[in-house]
């Protein structure tokens, strides 16, 4: 198996570090993380930019969804400075896909958009070969 790029490497540890609920929790954090002109789709279809997903998820009555796990990341350098990844998480027994593009700046690797499209296991299951 070949080593990611640097590139999908800050990438992954970035993605991984927007799991993290500290993070989550941090508007100081998240600043850092997401690109100024951040778009999100979540996966109840709802469009969020940075400060409004910001201000959702560090309020006083912010969710707390509980830990993510993610599996199944794989990354994808586009060109020297934009990524692409793709994962799934789980939190709660709530499914979702997940992808992400991740641009190159000067202040390092940022996230610039995501998108969630929620899943059911039966629908990820692998087709059925013994036709």
């Amino acid at each position: 198996m070949t080593e990611p790029s640097p590139g999908v490497a800050a990438a992954v540890e970035g993605e991984l570090r927007l799991l993290d609920p500290v993070v989550r929790a941090s508007a100081e954090l998240l600043t850092q993380v997401l690109h100024p002109e951040y778009r999100e789709i979540d996966s109840a279809g709802r469009v969020w930019d940075r400060d409004a997903l910001i201000a959702s998820l560090t309020g006083e009555d912010a969710p707390r969804p509980g830990p993510l796990t993610a599996s199944r990341m794989r990354g994808l350098q586009l060109d020297a400075e934009l990524v692409h990844l793709t994962y799934d998480t789980e939190t709660k027994g709530h499914l979702a896909h997940r992808s992400s593009l991740w641009r190159l700046t000067g202040a390092g690797w940022v996230l610039y958009f995501h998108q969630a499209t929620p899943f059911a296991v039966a629908a990820n299951a692998a087709p059925d070969t013994d036709d």
